[in-house]
């Protein structure tokens, strides 16, 4: 038995630690509580079922992400079109870091992020706000040509879900991806560019 409180943090950290092992497909509720040396009705007082418990880790895993991103959008100091640059070339990074340093928790997240669209959902809603707010200030600034930031800030990402989507993942590990991704945003950049 477990001596020191259980709350959801923990409990999500091992859901983690056994989704690694286990992977989503065989991880359950038992397995978690088994980690941790309680019952399974420990972990549902909790997280209410399994699918929320579930939910749980994919939002800290793109909570992470997000604290990586915020800083290089809100950097004032960079002119837009390097703020956007920033933006893009941070969100590659990550995604690319996550993938190669923890491949399991990698594979496990493009299942549940497939499973759980409304977190995934909202995480597309996270980025696309902050390519539209770059996109926006640089507008605003004679940076970029007049356009709608919104329309915009999808185009963008379009334009870069090679090195975004989890499903291109094995593209990542091409030497040359990095270099693939600073053409497509230096090319993102020029069409964008005020004349």
């Amino acid at each position: 038995m477990r001596g020191e409180p259980l709350d959801a943090e923990t409990i999500v950290s091992a859901t983690e630690e056994v989704l690694r092992r286990h992977g989503p497909e065989k991880t359950t509720v038992l397995d978690v509580a088994r980690l941790l040396g309680v019952s399974h009705g420990s972990v549902y007082r909790h997280f209410p079922s399994k699918a929320a418990l579930r939910e749980a880790v994919i939002r800290r895993w793109l909570d992470r992400v997000r604290e990586d991103l915020v800083a290089a959008v809100q950097d004032a100091e960079l002119t837009p079109p390097d703020r956007l640059r920033g933006l893009l070339t941070s969100m590659f990074a990550v995604k690319w870091a996550k993938a190669r340093e923890d491949p399991e928790l990698f594979a496990t997240f493009r299942v549940l992020a497939a499973e759980h669209s409304t977190e995934s959902r909202s995480h597309l809603a996270f980025l696309l706000d902050q390519i539209r707010a770059v996109v926006a200030d640089g507008v605003a600034g004679g940076d970029f040509e007049p356009c709608d930031p919104e329309a915009t800030a999808r185009a963008v990402y379009n334009a870069s879900t090679r090195f975004l989507d989890p499903r291109h993942a094995p593209e990542w590990q091409s030497p040359e991806i990095e270099a693939e991704a600073a053409s497509v945003i230096s090319l993102i950049l020029d069409g964008m560019r005020a004349r």
